[in-house]
């Protein structure tokens, strides 16, 4: 009984891990507005710097943005010189977005924030319960997709 009370009274772990995705967010985004880009944006580039040279579809999808967004998006970061497009040699049909120099050198100039906003995170846990809590995110992750 003192359990289920004790689960009524806690958050569920959904509404806990949107709670701690708006605060990253918001953080970020304060971290990367003078560059004049916002968090979706910067995750994008971050994406590409993993894995340069993806279509869209697949930008969105790791970007965790719609198909729809993803066209404006990438058309702002192309109008900054932060990407560019090519044709898919293997599917002439198909446009890949690519980082540029211009992208590279904004993601260095943050790197260092960002990973001092990452360590501020998790600050009060150790070095092995931070792994755990990165292989416990990365399980939830594959279990829902």
């Amino acid at each position: 009984m003192l359990d289920t009370q004790a689960a009524k009274a806690s958050p569920s772990l959904l509404y806990m891990v949107k709670q701690v995705e708006l605060v990253v967010r918001s953080h970020l985004d304060e971290l990367v507005r003078p560059s004049g880009i916002t968090s979706l944006q910067y995750t994008a580039l971050t994406v590409l710097e993993r894995h340069d040279g993806l279509s869209a579809a697949q930008l969105a999808r790791d970007s965790f943005v719609t198909a729809q967004s993803i066209a404006d998006l990438v058309r702002s970061l192309e109008n900054r010189g932060l990407v560019r497009r090519e044709r898919n040699p293997r599917n002439r049909r198909e446009l890949l977005i690519l980082l540029t120099d211009a992208g590279r050198e904004l993601l260095a100039r943050h790197e260092e924030l960002v990973r001092e906003l990452e360590e501020r995170m998790v600050r009060d846990l150790t070095p092995h319960q931070t792994q755990q809590f990165r292989q416990a995110l990365s399980k939830a992750w594959h279990a829902l997709s």
